[in-house]
């Protein structure tokens, strides 16, 4: 089995047909799916999904780019949600800053606002953190490092980007680590590297679906299906058995985020 635990179940690319798209995911052995939090706008839609199926969740948060529409009682009410298993995808996202240094200190300050409010709904409500964190690593790591010990039901950081002082996060807490179509790109030399330094019983597989498509499809759009091309590659580098690799991932997905009992 497989848990993809990122997958944006409530894009618009999949309106017409993600009935189709669920079965060919399931049909090769997909036992679950999580929709994380980004726009604020779709949380209506993703819980609707999930309560239409029994093997998907959700969580609620608010992407570094959409934090324009950021309310934090609204999420609270969502999160309340018997179906809602996390809080996120929520971070930190460098990429795109002002090149005025004013604006680009204004622009810090807003994401870390509302990135550190979304940590404490996490730590209010003891639900785990789905983390964003994009060419921010040293602010997210001190962030994190300082919020590890509130963060008893943990934290996985998606799409992680190799970065060695993140893993250290791993010292301070209980810190997962969501890798995906990434690890199969020809020029994903330093997450091949360093996969190994992984503590294993802290992996997890995710898609972004419908972005970030692997190998050997890149250029399509992303689907939960192609999960299975993720663990193919982690167990050609960790030179384990796939089924191996599908049981593990999901049992730490399980683990983390309490369902797919």
């Amino acid at each position: 089995m497989i848990i993809d635990t990122h997958c944006h179940l409530d894009s618009k690319v999949y309106d017409f047909d993600l009935e189709q798209i669920l079965s060919e995911a399931r049909n090769l052995g997909l036992k679950g799916f999580i929709i994380p939090g980004a726009d604020i706008n779709d949380l209506p839609k993703a819980a609707k999904i999930a309560h239409e199926k029994s093997d998907i969740f959700f969580a609620v948060g608010v992407h570094p780019y959409d934090k324009e529409n950021f309310n934090i009682e609204t999420l609270r009410e969502f999160a309340k949600d018997k179906k809602c298993v996390a809080i996120g995808e929520c971070g930190l996202d460098y990429y795109r800053l002002p090149k005025d240094e004013e604006e680009k200190l204004r622009e810090k300050a807003d994401q870390k606002r509302v990135f550190l409010a979304q940590l404490d709904l996490a730590v209010e409500l003891k639900k785990p953190v789905i983390l964003h964190i994009r060419e921010a690593n040293e602010d997210s790591f001190n962030i994190l490092k300082e919020y590890a010990p509130k963060l008893e039901a943990g934290a996985v950081l998606h799409c992680y980007n190799a970065s060695p002082l993140l893993l250290e996060l791993c010292k301070f807490g209980n810190f997962y680590f969501g890798i995906g179509g990434v690890l199969t790109f020809k020029n994903a030399k330093n997450l091949v590297e360093i996969l190994p330094k992984i503590p294993f019983d802290r992996v997890l597989i995710e898609t972004d679906a419908p972005y970030l498509t692997p190998e050997p499809n890149r250029g399509k759009r992303n689907e939960p299906a192609f999960t299975t091309f993720v663990a193919k590659k982690i167990a050609e580098i960790l030179n384990l058995e796939f089924e191996a690799v599908c049981k593990t991932t999901s049992d730490n997905a399980k683990r983390l985020f309490k369902c797919f009992a």
